[in-house]
């Protein structure tokens, strides 16, 4: 965690060249496969991660999961850094035990990829995705490449009904927050619930043709949402896709950041499943907001349900 706070003062500059070593025509592309909270961000509690020291070329998903090269390590974090979800990711991967006082994680799935843990509070409806890559969050440059496994569609599979550790809630969503907002630093997506107002309130805009259907139009769709934790409205842009296939890290630095002269450090971002009476209605909402937004947002926590 300490080495971590000196990696966020590295300049932009060095960013950008770190983000070249990888290859700049990756970055932009969104066809890549893509696959904590504000200050109340709380962690949760499959074979060794990676250490990858060149960018790999196997795809996402076809067996060991690619990780970011040595060369972003200043940016996307060491293996030896000293946080605790990474030590839990660790734990899970590698059967390395967690500096006492921290206890033991459940490991309640462990692939190549990634692992599910509990979040916290413990409830049904609260679990986290960590990559077993070490990967400290949204402002990875790794992420917007087309190397990076499909974290979000992961993410989905598990939580959804009937996936390997589903969320038991009338309605799913699943977060990342922004570096400034979250607590601990070892990449994680939040598998909670959303209030039922919420997919209400998103239904309502996509009837009024208020809800972006395509990532050149998300920068502009900005819609307020009611937030959950009675801090009254929120703006957030709002893009629907048919499924979670693309990169939405990359189509958020692509039609979002870049445009706008922002970060992805400054993000947050959650998916909701659109659902229907009888169940998943087959496409989802995809939401960002940041504090360059009138009433905007940096934490996922507003929205998202885990007691």
């Amino acid at each position: 965690m300490n080495e971590h706070k000196n990696v966020k003062a590295l300049p932009r500059r060095q960013f950008i060249a770190l983000s070249g070593a990888v290859g700049a025509a990756t970055l932009l592309t969104g066809a890549g496969a893509t696959g904590s909270a504000a200050a109340t961000d709380d962690p949760g509690h499959g074979e060794s991660p990676c250490t990858c020291p060149v960018p790999p070329t196997s795809p996402p998903g076809a067996g060991q999961s690619p990780c970011p090269p040595s060369q972003m390590q200043a940016l996307c974090g060491s293996l030896t850094d000293n946080d605790p979800l990474w030590h839990d990711v660790q734990y899970c991967t590698r059967g390395i035990v967690p500096p006492a006082p921290q206890p033991k994680p459940d490991c309640l799935k462990t692939t190549p990829n990634y692992v599910v843990l509990h979040g916290k509070p413990e409830t049904q409806h609260n679990y986290l995705l960590l990559p077993s890559c070490r990967i400290t969050g949204i402002e990875c440059p790794f992420l917007v490449t087309s190397g990076v496994a499909n974290y979000w569609n992961d993410a989905w599979e598990n939580a959804r009904s009937g996936g390997s550790v589903p969320v038991q809630y009338p309605n799913i969503g699943l977060g990342i927050n922004s570096e400034g907002a979250r607590r601990f630093d070892q990449m994680h997506i939040h598998l909670a619930g959303v209030r039922a107002g919420v997919q209400r309130r998103l239904q309502e805009l996509q009837s009024m043709s208020r809800v972006a259907t395509h990532p050149a139009q998300w920068a502009a769709n900005q819609e307020l949402i009611t937030s959950a934790d009675g801090a009254g409205d929120r703006t957030y842009r709002i893009l629907l896709l048919p499924n979670l296939a693309q990169n939405l890290f990359a189509l958020l630095n692509q039609y979002v950041v870049r445009p706008n002269g922002l970060t992805m450090a400054g993000q947050m971002m959650i998916v909701v499943p659109k659902m229907s009476a009888t169940g998943f209605a087959g496409s989802f909402y995809v939401l960002n907001s940041d504090s360059s937004l009138p009433s905007g947002t940096n934490t996922c926590d507003r929205l998202l349900v885990y007691r």
